[in-house]
């Protein structure tokens, strides 16, 4: 498995976190097949979605705001809930395949490191799938 670590900058936003999974990827020799990537914190997440315009991924964050707004009498004590929520919506694992040694991702893919509960340093796991 390779593990790498980001520092992101905002209490939420979607990082581009594409190169580093390409760079995992060669360092772990994977021609062809698949990797899992796996982000083990409960207030991020990872997902593939649209990279060319940056107006997604800030649409993305303003809708997840919407539907979980920060301040709506949660319970925990940390004051973090619609982080952690945010979280299991987006998800913390995502499988990406491989091809001739990088993800195979569409014309205008790029993959996203979710941080709902910032600015932190965090990791993301990328190990091989077998099969």
């Amino acid at each position: 498995m390779h593990r790498f670590t980001l520092r992101t900058g905002q209490r939420e936003e979607l990082v581009d976190i594409t190169a580093e999974v390409a760079t995992a990827v060669a360092e772990l020799g994977l021609d062809e097949g698949a990797v899992l990537l796996h982000v083990p914190h409960t207030t991020a997440a990872v997902t593939i979605n649209e990279g060319y315009d940056p107006d997604v991924a800030s649409d993305v964050v303003a809708d997840l705001n919407r539907r979980v707004p920060r301040d709506a009498g949660y319970a925990h004590a940390e004051g973090n809930s619609d982080s952690h929520i945010k979280a299991i919506l987006v998800g913390s694992s995502q499988p990406v395949p491989v091809e001739a040694g990088k993800p195979a991702l569409g014309r205008w893919q790029r993959i996203f490191f979710c941080e709902f509960d910032g600015p932190r340093s965090r990791e993301v796991w990328v190990a091989p799938i077998s099969g």
